[in-house]
């Protein structure tokens, strides 16, 4: 029988393709992803894909240049053997934070990697909670953004952070869309920190509105960086009477002083998902709970391979 699939995976996140390609019920495809000794990237395809459908895995995360390079070069290998269809799945899409000019004269970062990604030969993408959806419209390809909130919820369900002894918190102004979500599917109230950010990774809370006096809080973000806004809002919310603080995320890119911070501030326990390898920070920090993403990226492969509707996996 003719292949008709493969799901290959850069350097980012070996195990996460490994669990995907485990649902899916395939073996990781052969690719050989090296480095020169001058440090250029080398990949080489060990498998025949020609009109096969590719999938390749790559979380753009820490260090994004060479995960980047290591994806565009796999695309561009992959297209020049007659690939059927190219899709990057990028769990963790970088330089996502630059999405619009703020000031004179700073670039549109995810907008150039959009370009990078199609100029190569991607046919579609596949990614999950971008830090701005309004990436989806940088990309002239087809673009599948998919979320954790299904994966997460469940976990504070089996958790008992959900009714009214609960509280949805979101750390600042433009997560409270994301944060009426997760209070909607948990029937528990909300409440949003007010903060004014003075300059890049350096954030002052100022007050809280709403009410978590006597409950159990749990912050919702879309990723956790230095963890500087995070451990602001968790003392914010204790000092407003609060029992206990939680907080979920999709992406725990936990960079600088994160895990020092998150050790020592009031947080009881952090959930993020694998869209980035967390194994060392897992061993620096016990508060810290990761979930998988393989059976979600999984199914959703499967649905595009199948030509599927995968929407029902969007919430």
């Amino acid at each position: 029988m003719n292949k008709t699939l493969a799901i290959f995976g850069g350097n980012s996140n070996p195990n996460l393709t490994r669990d995907v390609a485990q649902y899916v019920g395939t073996p990781v495809g052969d690719a050989r992803v090296d480095r020169f000794s001058d440090g250029e990237i080398f990949v080489e395809i060990g498998e025949n894909v020609r009109n096969v459908n590719c999938f390749i895995l790559q979380s753009t995360c820490s260090p994004p240049n060479r995960n980047l390079m290591e994806l565009l070069i796999m695309v561009d290998a992959l297209k020049r053997a007659s690939a059927g269809s190219i899709v990057a799945i990028v769990p963790y899409f970088g330089y996502a934070r630059q999405d619009r000019k703020v000031k004179p004269r700073t670039p549109i970062s995810a907008k150039l990697v959009a370009d990078l990604l199609v100029a190569a030969g991607t046919t579609r993408v596949l990614s999950v909670e971008l830090h701005a959806g309004q990436i989806q419209g940088f990309f002239n390809i087809p673009f599948d953004h998919l979320f954790a909130t299904p994966v997460l919820t469940e976990k504070l369900e089996r958790m008992g952070l959900q009714g009214e002894n609960t509280v949805i918190v979101s750390p600042d102004a433009g997560g409270v869309e994301r944060a009426r979500a997760y209070s909607k599917k948990l029937g528990c109230g909300l409440a949003i920190i007010d903060k004014r950010r003075d300059k890049p990774n350096v954030s002052q809370v100022l007050h809280l509105i709403g009410d978590v006096k006597g409950k159990r809080a749990v912050l919702i973000d879309d990723m956790i960086d230095t963890a500087g806004t995070l451990c602001n809002a968790a003392n914010a919310v204790m000092e407003h009477g609060a029992t206990e603080v939680f907080a979920a995320a999709t992406h725990g890119v936990f960079s600088g002083p994160a895990i020092e911070r998150i050790n020592n501030s009031a947080l009881s326990k952090v959930l993020v998902t694998d869209t980035i390898p967390q194994q060392d920070r897992m061993a620096r920090c016990e508060r810290l709970d990761v979930l998988g993403l393989g059976n979600l990226l999984g199914e959703a492969i499967k649905r595009i391979h199948h030509g599927d509707s995968i929407s029902s996996l969007f919430h």
